[in-house]
Protein backbone atom coordinates (compact mmCIF):
# COMPACT_ATOMS: atom_id res chain seq x y z
CA UNK A 1 0.00 0.00 0.00
CA UNK A 2 2.82 2.39 0.90
CA UNK A 3 4.44 1.62 -2.44
CA UNK A 4 1.25 2.62 -4.32
CA UNK A 5 0.91 5.79 -2.26
CA UNK A 6 4.49 6.75 -3.05
CA UNK A 7 3.90 6.24 -6.76
CA UNK A 8 0.67 8.26 -6.54
CA UNK A 9 2.37 11.24 -4.93
CA UNK A 10 5.25 11.14 -7.41
CA UNK A 11 2.78 11.15 -10.31
CA UNK A 12 0.80 13.96 -8.66
CA UNK A 13 3.97 16.01 -8.22
CA UNK A 14 5.00 15.48 -11.84
CA UNK A 15 1.51 16.35 -13.04
CA UNK A 16 1.43 19.59 -11.04
CA UNK A 17 4.92 20.50 -12.24
CA UNK A 18 4.20 19.82 -15.89
CA UNK A 19 0.83 21.53 -15.86
CA UNK A 20 1.59 24.43 -13.53
CA UNK A 21 -0.49 27.52 -14.26
CA UNK A 22 1.95 30.29 -15.08
CA UNK A 23 1.38 34.03 -14.88
CA UNK A 24 3.90 36.50 -16.30
CA UNK A 25 3.69 40.23 -15.69
CA UNK A 26 5.21 42.66 -18.21
CA UNK A 27 5.99 45.98 -16.57
CA UNK A 28 5.71 49.45 -17.98
CA UNK A 29 8.94 51.42 -18.34
CA UNK A 30 8.87 52.39 -14.65
CA UNK A 31 9.57 48.76 -13.77
CA UNK A 32 9.45 47.11 -10.39
CA UNK A 33 10.60 49.44 -7.66
CA UNK A 34 8.62 52.38 -9.05
CA UNK A 35 6.65 52.54 -5.77
CA UNK A 36 3.62 53.10 -7.99
CA UNK A 37 1.36 51.06 -10.26
CA UNK A 38 3.99 48.50 -11.35
CA UNK A 39 4.69 47.65 -7.72
CA UNK A 40 0.97 47.74 -6.95
CA UNK A 41 0.13 45.33 -9.76
CA UNK A 42 2.93 43.02 -8.68
CA UNK A 43 1.36 42.82 -5.23
CA UNK A 44 -1.74 41.38 -6.87
CA UNK A 45 0.41 38.84 -8.73
CA UNK A 46 2.12 37.85 -5.48
CA UNK A 47 -1.29 37.43 -3.86
CA UNK A 48 -2.30 35.09 -6.71
CA UNK A 49 0.83 33.05 -6.10
CA UNK A 50 0.08 32.74 -2.39
CA UNK A 51 -3.68 32.18 -2.58
CA UNK A 52 -4.16 30.46 -5.93
CA UNK A 53 -0.87 28.55 -6.16
CA UNK A 54 0.11 29.89 -9.58
CA UNK A 55 3.67 30.10 -10.84
CA UNK A 56 4.74 33.69 -11.46
CA UNK A 57 7.38 35.59 -13.40
CA UNK A 58 8.07 39.16 -14.41
CA UNK A 59 9.60 40.72 -17.52
CA UNK A 60 10.70 44.33 -17.14
CA UNK A 61 10.48 46.92 -19.89
CA UNK A 62 13.18 49.59 -20.10
CA UNK A 63 11.66 51.47 -23.01
CA UNK A 64 8.50 51.36 -25.11
CA UNK A 65 10.19 49.36 -27.87
CA UNK A 66 10.46 46.50 -25.35
CA UNK A 67 6.69 46.03 -25.19
CA UNK A 68 6.34 43.94 -28.36
CA UNK A 69 9.11 41.41 -27.67
CA UNK A 70 8.31 41.28 -23.95
CA UNK A 71 4.60 40.56 -24.43
CA UNK A 72 5.34 38.04 -27.18
CA UNK A 73 7.97 36.20 -25.13
CA UNK A 74 5.71 36.17 -22.08
CA UNK A 75 2.83 34.71 -24.11
CA UNK A 76 4.99 31.88 -25.44
CA UNK A 77 5.71 30.70 -21.92
CA UNK A 78 2.58 31.56 -19.91
CA UNK A 79 -1.10 30.86 -19.40
CA UNK A 80 -1.81 34.46 -18.40
CA UNK A 81 0.09 37.64 -19.29
CA UNK A 82 -0.40 40.81 -17.25
CA UNK A 83 0.23 43.96 -19.31
CA UNK A 84 0.77 47.07 -17.19
CA UNK A 85 0.16 50.61 -18.36
CA UNK A 86 -1.85 52.49 -20.98
CA UNK A 87 1.20 52.94 -23.22
CA UNK A 88 1.06 49.19 -23.92
CA UNK A 89 -2.49 49.31 -25.33
CA UNK A 90 -1.86 49.08 -29.07
CA UNK A 91 0.88 46.48 -28.72
CA UNK A 92 -1.28 44.35 -26.43
CA UNK A 93 -4.23 44.41 -28.85
CA UNK A 94 -1.92 43.40 -31.71
CA UNK A 95 -0.09 40.62 -29.84
CA UNK A 96 -3.05 38.97 -28.08
CA UNK A 97 -4.79 37.60 -31.24
CA UNK A 98 -1.54 35.82 -32.15
CA UNK A 99 -1.83 33.74 -28.96
CA UNK A 100 -5.52 32.72 -28.77
CA UNK A 101 -4.88 30.11 -26.06
CA UNK A 102 -3.33 32.67 -23.69
CA UNK A 103 -5.33 35.09 -21.59
CA UNK A 104 -4.15 38.70 -21.28
CA UNK A 105 -5.02 41.05 -18.41
CA UNK A 106 -4.53 44.74 -19.16
CA UNK A 107 -4.07 47.02 -16.17
CA UNK A 108 -4.84 50.69 -16.86
CA UNK A 109 -5.45 49.76 -20.48
CA UNK A 110 -8.52 50.98 -22.36
CA UNK A 111 -9.28 50.72 -26.10
CA UNK A 112 -9.42 53.84 -28.20
CA UNK A 113 -12.75 54.70 -29.86
CA UNK A 114 -13.46 52.05 -32.48
CA UNK A 115 -10.73 49.75 -31.18
CA UNK A 116 -11.98 46.21 -30.49
CA UNK A 117 -10.86 44.30 -27.41
CA UNK A 118 -9.63 40.83 -28.48
CA UNK A 119 -11.66 37.91 -27.10
CA UNK A 120 -8.78 36.73 -24.91
CA UNK A 121 -8.16 40.13 -23.30
CA UNK A 122 -9.73 41.66 -20.21
CA UNK A 123 -8.92 45.25 -19.29
CA UNK A 124 -9.28 47.03 -15.98
CA UNK A 125 -9.51 50.80 -15.86
CA UNK A 126 -10.26 53.13 -12.99
CA UNK A 127 -12.17 56.27 -12.10
CA UNK A 128 -9.06 58.11 -11.01
CA UNK A 129 -11.06 61.32 -10.62
CA UNK A 130 -13.13 59.70 -7.87
CA UNK A 131 -9.92 58.74 -6.07
CA UNK A 132 -8.38 62.21 -6.24
CA UNK A 133 -11.59 64.03 -5.30
CA UNK A 134 -11.24 63.38 -1.53
CA UNK A 135 -7.52 64.20 -1.81
CA UNK A 136 -8.40 67.60 -3.28
CA UNK A 137 -11.05 68.20 -0.65
CA UNK A 138 -8.52 67.35 2.05
CA UNK A 139 -5.84 69.57 0.50
CA UNK A 140 -8.26 72.50 0.45
CA UNK A 141 -9.10 71.90 4.09
CA UNK A 142 -5.49 71.57 5.21
CA UNK A 143 -3.73 74.33 3.26
CA UNK A 144 -2.52 77.30 5.29
CA UNK A 145 -1.56 79.38 2.27
CA UNK A 146 -4.74 79.07 0.21
CA UNK A 147 -2.79 77.46 -2.64
CA UNK A 148 -2.29 73.78 -3.47
CA UNK A 149 -0.39 72.17 -6.33
CA UNK A 150 -0.74 69.38 -8.87
CA UNK A 151 2.07 67.83 -10.92
CA UNK A 152 1.25 65.33 -13.63
CA UNK A 153 3.52 63.10 -15.64
CA UNK A 154 2.39 62.75 -19.25
CA UNK A 155 -1.05 64.35 -19.82
CA UNK A 156 -2.90 61.16 -20.78
CA UNK A 157 -6.43 60.34 -19.51
CA UNK A 158 -5.23 58.25 -16.57
CA UNK A 159 -3.35 61.33 -15.33
CA UNK A 160 -5.66 64.16 -16.35
CA UNK A 161 -8.54 62.40 -14.57
CA UNK A 162 -6.50 62.65 -11.37
CA UNK A 163 -6.06 66.36 -11.99
CA UNK A 164 -9.79 66.84 -12.64
CA UNK A 165 -10.89 65.03 -9.49
CA UNK A 166 -8.37 66.92 -7.38
CA UNK A 167 -9.53 70.29 -8.72
CA UNK A 168 -13.16 69.25 -8.23
CA UNK A 169 -12.45 68.36 -4.61
CA UNK A 170 -10.99 71.83 -4.06
CA UNK A 171 -13.95 73.46 -5.81
CA UNK A 172 -16.52 71.57 -3.73
CA UNK A 173 -14.68 72.48 -0.53
CA UNK A 174 -14.58 76.13 -1.57
CA UNK A 175 -18.28 76.12 -2.34
CA UNK A 176 -19.34 74.40 0.88
CA UNK A 177 -17.06 76.44 3.15
CA UNK A 178 -17.01 79.78 1.34
CA UNK A 179 -13.26 79.62 0.72
CA UNK A 180 -11.12 80.46 -2.31
CA UNK A 181 -8.32 77.87 -2.39
CA UNK A 182 -6.41 78.00 -5.69
CA UNK A 183 -4.84 75.11 -7.63
CA UNK A 184 -1.46 75.48 -9.36
CA UNK A 185 -1.05 72.79 -12.05
CA UNK A 186 1.93 71.67 -14.09
CA UNK A 187 3.22 68.69 -16.09
CA UNK A 188 6.62 67.07 -16.22
CA UNK A 189 5.81 65.30 -19.54
CA UNK A 190 7.67 62.25 -18.26
CA UNK A 191 7.12 59.54 -15.71
CA UNK A 192 10.78 58.80 -15.05
CA UNK A 193 12.52 61.95 -13.85
CA UNK A 194 12.40 62.36 -10.05
CA UNK A 195 14.82 65.29 -10.20
CA UNK A 196 12.45 67.18 -12.48
CA UNK A 197 9.52 66.27 -10.24
CA UNK A 198 11.34 67.72 -7.25
CA UNK A 199 12.24 70.89 -9.14
CA UNK A 200 8.63 71.43 -10.26
CA UNK A 201 7.34 70.84 -6.74
CA UNK A 202 9.84 73.25 -5.19
CA UNK A 203 8.81 75.88 -7.74
CA UNK A 204 5.13 75.43 -6.87
CA UNK A 205 5.99 75.66 -3.19
CA UNK A 206 7.96 78.86 -3.76
CA UNK A 207 4.83 80.18 -5.48
CA UNK A 208 2.76 79.52 -2.40
CA UNK A 209 1.55 75.93 -2.59
CA UNK A 210 2.04 74.12 0.70
CA UNK A 211 0.45 70.85 -0.50
CA UNK A 212 1.35 69.24 -3.85
CA UNK A 213 -0.40 66.20 -5.34
CA UNK A 214 1.48 64.26 -7.96
CA UNK A 215 0.24 61.83 -10.58
CA UNK A 216 3.54 61.20 -12.29
CA UNK A 217 4.89 57.74 -11.46
CA UNK A 218 8.56 57.72 -10.38
CA UNK A 219 8.79 61.41 -11.31
CA UNK A 220 6.59 61.98 -8.29
CA UNK A 221 9.14 60.46 -5.97
CA UNK A 222 10.89 63.82 -6.35
CA UNK A 223 7.69 65.62 -5.33
CA UNK A 224 7.60 63.64 -2.11
CA UNK A 225 11.27 64.37 -1.52
CA UNK A 226 10.60 68.09 -2.02
CA UNK A 227 7.84 68.07 0.62
CA UNK A 228 10.07 66.24 3.05
CA UNK A 229 12.95 68.65 2.43
CA UNK A 230 10.82 71.77 2.78
CA UNK A 231 9.00 70.43 5.81
CA UNK A 232 12.09 69.30 7.69
CA UNK A 233 13.76 72.65 6.98
CA UNK A 234 10.67 74.48 8.21
CA UNK A 235 10.70 72.44 11.41
CA UNK A 236 14.50 72.52 11.74
CA UNK A 237 14.43 68.74 12.05
CA UNK A 238 16.70 66.11 10.50
CA UNK A 239 15.14 64.22 7.60
CA UNK A 240 15.05 61.04 9.69
CA UNK A 241 13.26 62.70 12.62
CA UNK A 242 10.69 60.45 14.34
CA UNK A 243 7.05 60.99 13.46
CA UNK A 244 6.25 62.17 17.00
CA UNK A 245 8.57 65.15 16.57
CA UNK A 246 7.05 66.04 13.21
CA UNK A 247 3.54 65.98 14.66
CA UNK A 248 4.62 68.08 17.65
CA UNK A 249 6.16 70.65 15.31
CA UNK A 250 3.02 70.72 13.19
CA UNK A 251 0.91 71.65 16.19
CA UNK A 252 3.52 74.13 17.40
CA UNK A 253 3.81 76.00 14.06
CA UNK A 254 0.39 75.07 12.67
CA UNK A 255 1.78 74.54 9.17
CA UNK A 256 3.75 72.08 7.09
CA UNK A 257 4.64 71.13 3.52
CA UNK A 258 2.82 68.04 2.32
CA UNK A 259 2.91 65.83 -0.75
CA UNK A 260 -0.01 63.65 -1.81
CA UNK A 261 0.93 60.30 -3.33
CA UNK A 262 -0.73 58.38 -6.14
CA UNK A 263 -1.79 54.94 -7.42
CA UNK A 264 -0.69 53.02 -4.31
CA UNK A 265 -0.16 53.87 -0.65
CA UNK A 266 2.91 56.11 -0.74
CA UNK A 267 2.40 57.55 2.76
CA UNK A 268 5.30 55.47 4.11
CA UNK A 269 7.79 57.16 1.78
CA UNK A 270 7.93 60.25 4.00
CA UNK A 271 5.85 59.73 7.15
CA UNK A 272 4.41 63.03 8.33
CA UNK A 273 5.10 64.76 5.02
CA UNK A 274 2.84 62.68 2.74
CA UNK A 275 -0.66 63.75 3.70
CA UNK A 276 -2.42 60.87 1.94
CA UNK A 277 -2.34 58.98 -1.37
CA UNK A 278 -5.02 58.70 -4.04
CA UNK A 279 -5.10 55.00 -4.79
CA UNK A 280 -6.51 52.79 -7.50
CA UNK A 281 -6.61 49.12 -6.60
CA UNK A 282 -4.41 47.75 -9.35
CA UNK A 283 -3.49 44.91 -6.99
CA UNK A 284 -7.12 43.80 -6.72
CA UNK A 285 -7.60 44.11 -10.48
CA UNK A 286 -4.54 41.96 -11.19
CA UNK A 287 -5.63 39.28 -8.73
CA UNK A 288 -9.20 39.19 -10.03
CA UNK A 289 -7.99 39.04 -13.62
CA UNK A 290 -5.73 36.08 -12.85
CA UNK A 291 -8.42 34.30 -10.88
CA UNK A 292 -10.99 34.71 -13.68
CA UNK A 293 -8.46 33.51 -16.26
CA UNK A 294 -7.97 30.18 -14.51
CA UNK A 295 -11.21 28.88 -16.01
CA UNK A 296 -12.81 29.40 -19.40
CA UNK A 297 -16.14 29.53 -17.55
CA UNK A 298 -15.16 32.55 -15.46
CA UNK A 299 -13.10 34.53 -17.96
CA UNK A 300 -14.93 37.41 -19.59
CA UNK A 301 -13.24 39.66 -22.10
CA UNK A 302 -13.91 43.37 -22.32
CA UNK A 303 -13.34 46.45 -20.19
CA UNK A 304 -14.19 46.68 -16.50
CA UNK A 305 -14.25 50.10 -14.87
CA UNK A 306 -13.62 50.31 -11.14
CA UNK A 307 -14.68 53.39 -9.22
CA UNK A 308 -15.64 54.36 -5.72
CA UNK A 309 -18.87 52.35 -5.91
CA UNK A 310 -16.89 49.19 -6.71
CA UNK A 311 -14.27 49.96 -4.03
CA UNK A 312 -11.78 50.21 -6.85
CA UNK A 313 -10.44 53.63 -5.80
CA UNK A 314 -9.86 55.31 -2.46
CA UNK A 315 -7.46 57.36 -0.42
CA UNK A 316 -5.26 55.83 2.24
CA UNK A 317 -6.19 55.39 5.92
CA UNK A 318 -3.61 58.15 6.60
CA UNK A 319 -1.70 56.12 9.14
CA UNK A 320 0.92 58.81 9.79
CA UNK A 321 -1.06 62.04 9.39
CA UNK A 322 -4.53 61.19 10.68
CA UNK A 323 -3.95 63.00 13.98
CA UNK A 324 -3.15 66.23 12.10
CA UNK A 325 -6.48 66.31 10.27
CA UNK A 326 -9.70 67.80 11.72
CA UNK A 327 -12.32 65.16 12.54
CA UNK A 328 -14.87 67.02 10.43
CA UNK A 329 -12.93 66.12 7.28
CA UNK A 330 -13.55 62.41 7.81
CA UNK A 331 -17.21 63.05 8.61
CA UNK A 332 -17.76 65.26 5.57
CA UNK A 333 -15.88 63.08 3.11
CA UNK A 334 -17.80 59.97 4.16
CA UNK A 335 -21.02 61.76 3.31
CA UNK A 336 -19.62 63.00 -0.01
CA UNK A 337 -18.46 59.46 -0.85
CA UNK A 338 -22.00 58.26 -0.18
CA UNK A 339 -23.33 60.83 -2.65
CA UNK A 340 -20.78 59.72 -5.27
CA UNK A 341 -21.72 56.06 -4.87
CA UNK A 342 -25.40 56.96 -5.19
CA UNK A 343 -24.75 58.98 -8.34
CA UNK A 344 -25.88 62.21 -6.72
CA UNK A 345 -22.43 63.82 -6.97
CA UNK A 346 -20.81 63.34 -10.36
CA UNK A 347 -17.10 64.16 -10.36
CA UNK A 348 -15.71 65.69 -13.60
CA UNK A 349 -13.23 63.45 -15.37
CA UNK A 350 -11.50 66.12 -17.46
CA UNK A 351 -9.84 69.34 -16.27
CA UNK A 352 -11.65 71.27 -19.02
CA UNK A 353 -14.94 70.49 -17.25
CA UNK A 354 -14.01 72.14 -13.95
CA UNK A 355 -15.06 75.63 -15.01
CA UNK A 356 -18.59 74.48 -15.89
CA UNK A 357 -18.83 72.01 -13.00
CA UNK A 358 -21.74 73.08 -10.83
CA UNK A 359 -21.58 71.90 -7.25
CA UNK A 360 -24.98 70.49 -6.29
CA UNK A 361 -26.69 71.69 -3.17
CA UNK A 362 -25.20 69.67 -0.34
CA UNK A 363 -26.24 69.81 3.29
CA UNK A 364 -24.35 67.64 5.74
CA UNK A 365 -26.85 65.77 7.95
CA UNK A 366 -24.91 66.39 11.15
Amino acid sequence: MKKYLSVFFVVLFLFSTIFAFKVTMVTDVGGLGDKSFNDGTWQGVLRARDELGVEIAVIQSSEQTDYLPNLSNAARDSDVVIAVGFMMTDVLFNVAPQFPDVYFVGIDIEPSPGQIVPSNVVCYVFNEHESSFPAGYLAAMMTKTGKVGFIGGVPVPAVTKYEAGYAAGVKVYNELHNEDVQVISGYANTFNDPALGKSLALTQMENGADIVFHASGPTGNGVIDAAKEKGSNLYDLPKNAPLEQIIDKYYELEKNYFAIGVDVDQDYMAPGYVLTSAMKRVDTAAFEGIQASMSVRTFESGVFRLGMKEDGVSITPMKYTRSMVPIRYFVEIEYLKKLIKEGKLIIPSDPSQIGSFEVPEITFPY
